[in-house]
């Protein structure tokens, strides 16, 4: 069976990600920045690597301990709802360094042997707040709009050498637990004269009747990497399709 490394799997969408693919039978490798060896039922063809997006050695040690890989899905990722004066520079730079910079290092470090065996998928978890605009979310949504744009070209490039570029884009997801986790690692320091308008913007992203599970994005995934006419663009979510066909996308 194929190889699949997965990023950011300590839970949320990598971790459905890594279950999905290890039910299938797949050769899973499945990464976080702690490995946690209780998350996925144990199996002969999974390995649980040590992982940190945005350090180079990390990457290097993983993408050798990994072996061959077919499938590159770069799911890790750090969430960010505040107000654009309410946050540091540092935070920004932090923001991107996973986001966008971890997906490329990554992309760049495996590409070579896909580009050598003339195949390969790489599936980027990204947003649909590329979709629809939302406020509160600008440095989060600046970062995901980088990693479409460069998701989009990188996938001209790979196609010369038969390998897949896709985007997966979730809608959202309050049980996953992504909003308290980015609260934890990047703080919440609302400047006094946004703290009404923030608390308005919380209560309307909770009060919806649509939302995306962990499942939603393992099933956008799977068809992503094993569809090869998959579409470049897949919402994942009951809102983040609704949000799609307002766009006046059309839905695979």
């Amino acid at each position: 069976m194929p190889n699949v490394l997965i990023t950011g799997c300590s839970s949320g969408f990598g971790l459905a990600i890594a279950q999905r693919f290890v039910t299938e039978g797949w050769d899973v490798v499945a990464t976080m920045r702690t490995p946690q060896t209780e998350l996925i039922p144990r199996s002969k063809k999974l390995k649980i690597l040590a992982l940190d997006v945005t350090d180079a050695d990390s990457i290097t040690k993983a993408i050798e301990a990994a072996g061959p890989i077919d499938v590159l899905v770069n799911n890790a990722g750090v969430g960010m709802l505040n107000v654009l004066e309410g946050v540091e520079m540092s935070k920004i730079r932090e923001l991107f360094e996973t986001n966008v910079f971890g997906a490329m290092a990554m992309t760049e470090a495996v590409l070579p042997q896909m580009r050598f065996r003339r195949s390969g998928v790489i599936v980027n978890v990204s947003s649909s707040v590329t979709i629809k605009p939302l406020p509160a979310l600008s440095v989060y949504s600046a970062s995901k709009a980088s990693l479409n744009a460069f998701t989009e070209s990188l996938a001209l490039e790979a196609a010369l050498f038969g390998v897949r570029a896709r985007l997966i884009l979730p809608g959202s997801a309050p049980t996953t637990g992504f909003g308290k986790n980015a609260v934890a690692r990047m703080g919440m320091n609302i400047p006094e004269p946004y703290g009404a308008f923030v608390q308005d913007c919380l209560t309307t992203l909770r009060s919806g009747t649509e939302f995306t599970t962990p499942d939603d994005v393992a099933d956008a995934v799977w068809r992503a990497v094993t569809e090869t006419e998959s579409p470049m663009k897949t919402p994942a979510g009951a809102d983040a399709r609704t949000w799609f066909r307002k766009a006046g996308h059309a839905l695979a």
